[in-house]
């Protein structure tokens, strides 16, 4: 399993903790360090919905001008996710093609599945 996320970001702390405690294997990749590239970008988009991806309730996205925000909701956002990926809700967990977003509850439950 690869989890995405940014190294200072209090839910990937959480998430890694929670994913030693319960013994599951992991590897981090931190979007700011690290980077994302355009492919991996791309099936994300074509597997998860923007609604879900979009972090509209950040601090980045929050500080776009109206045209920024209007661009993410366009047909091409990866120019601005891969320039800003504090834009993207994280952790963005991720194991044989499927994609999860964020760390609640129900996202446990998804990784104890995907970790038997």
């Amino acid at each position: 399993m690869k989890i995405y996320g940014i190294k200072n970001c209090d839910t990937c702390k959480k998430a890694i903790k929670w994913l030693k405690d319960e013994g599951i294997d992991y590897q981090f990749h931190d979007l700011r360090a690290d980077g994302l590239s355009e492919e991996e970008l791309a099936r994300w988009l074509a597997a998860i919905d923007r609604d879900i991806l979009i972090n509209k309730r950040g601090t980045t996205y929050r500080q776009l001008d109206d045209a920024a925000k209007a661009e993410l909701e366009g047909d091409d956002l990866t120019k601005q996710l891969l320039a800003a990926p504090t834009l993207m809700k994280r952790p963005i967990f991720a194991k044989d093609g499927r994609y999860l977003v964020g760390f609640k509850e129900p996202e446990k439950a998804t990784l104890r599945e995907w970790a038997a």
